[in-house]
């Protein structure tokens, strides 16, 4: 394998996979799935309400593990409702068969992660959520657990994504520095420290509004309603003059960063939880950062990152500037294409505190 081949593979080389059935699909798979450094996956026909979620196992499917936890079945076609607290698995158009020398990484899409719903890849004979070995031959499943909204879903929609890479990819901190001294990636200064760190932004200019605060009784989204629901009916506005705020527990809210990031054209990044040990919180990661997010020629200029908290057991004073969240940041195999945000129709390209799609402006 040469160096030049190693990395994430850019959206050419996933329609080479699709056009030799690398990747395969009950339906033909459109070109509007393909993003500059992934491939969104679309929901089967129909879905399987389980008892708990679960693994696959080593040298077990996901098939016989729905025989254990299946409670019942649901024909998706005209529509189902997804209840807020239940679990789910949902077989997946898409299918695997992939080279010795590839895996996969899959993660909810970025509007997903916003309605704070829990969307993880499963596998036969997987034993991590979200991660598909090398030489994975066979189909994928979601397992979708809505948190704060229940949700109406239909075969065909697309809830997570999937990337593919060849060899390691990952930018050490060396390398990170490397290309921050040569393409500044984060506004203002970097914090190197296993990943670009970023922190929270609790004193916005010009106003006080900092996040939303999801309702604990807001009615169901039909996921394809896009700019259609009242943020009011479903967010509580967070406002503060203070520089912090206190989180309680078991709330959801949607922050943003206070640094501005760019993915250069060459590199792709994925965001991670900071430590465990810096607070009663987590935040929540979802979606691929691809190719050209926040890169000035794709129309980006430094685009914010949007961030899905959860607290935990007890209520947390989370404070302006408090570092929050990584990137990881990896090298593509190849320079894409295509870039997000240049003329793909990119959702969050040049965003600061946004919500999902599916809410008026």
């Amino acid at each position: 394998m040469s160096a030049v081949s190693c990395g994430v593979l850019p959206v050419q080389s996933i329609r080479r996979f699709i056009d030799t059935g690398t990747i395969e699909a009950d339906r033909p798979i459109g070109s509007d799935q393909i993003q500059p450094a992934s491939l969104d996956l679309r929901l089967g026909p129909v879905a399987y309400r389980v008892r708990a979620s679960f693994l696959a196992g080593t040298k077990r499917s996901v098939a016989e593990r729905l025989d254990e936890f299946e409670m019942h079945r649901m024909d998706l076609a005209g529509g189902a409702v997804l209840e807020k607290g239940c679990v789910y698995v949902v077989p997946l158009m898409e299918r695997l068969a992939l080279p010795p020398d590839v895996q996969a990484v899959a993660n909810a899409k970025s509007s997903i992660g916003r309605l704070d719903l829990l969307t993880r890849t499963i596998t036969d004979g997987g034993t991590e959520f979200d991660r598909i070995a090398p030489g994975h031959h066979g189909p994928l499943y979601a397992e979708i657990c809505p948190r704060s909204f229940s949700v109406l879903v239909r075969p065909g929609m697309r809830l997570n994504q999937i990337r593919f890479r060849r060899g390691h990819a990952v930018l050490d901190d060396d390398a990170l520095r490397a290309l921050h001294a040569r393409v500044p990636l984060v506004s203002g200064e970097a914090v190197i420290d296993e990943g670009l760190g970023f922190s929270v932004d609790l004193s916005p200019p010009g106003g006080t509004l900092v996040g939303w605060r999801a309702k604990p009784h807001a009615g169901v989204i039909d996921l394809d309603r896009i700019g259609h629901y009242a943020a009011a009916d479903y967010w509580e506005p967070i406002h503060t003059g203070e520089g912090r705020i206190i989180l309680d527990p078991g709330a959801f809210y949607i922050l943003v960063s206070r640094e501005a990031v760019t993915i250069p054209p060459d590199h792709a990044a994925e965001m991670a939880p900071y430590l465990a040990m810096v607070g009663e919180f987590r935040v929540h990661y979802a979606g691929f950062f691809d190719p050209g997010f926040g890169w000035a020629e794709a129309g980006g200029a430094g685009s914010r990152g949007v961030l899905e908290v959860r607290c935990h057991e007890a209520p947390f004073v989370l404070e302006h500037g408090q570092v929050v969240g990584r990137l990881v940041y990896e090298r593509m195999a190849e320079m894409p294409e295509v870039l997000y945000g240049a003329g793909i129709a990119s959702n969050y390209q040049g965003q600061g505190l946004k919500l999902s799609k599916h809410f008026k402006v």
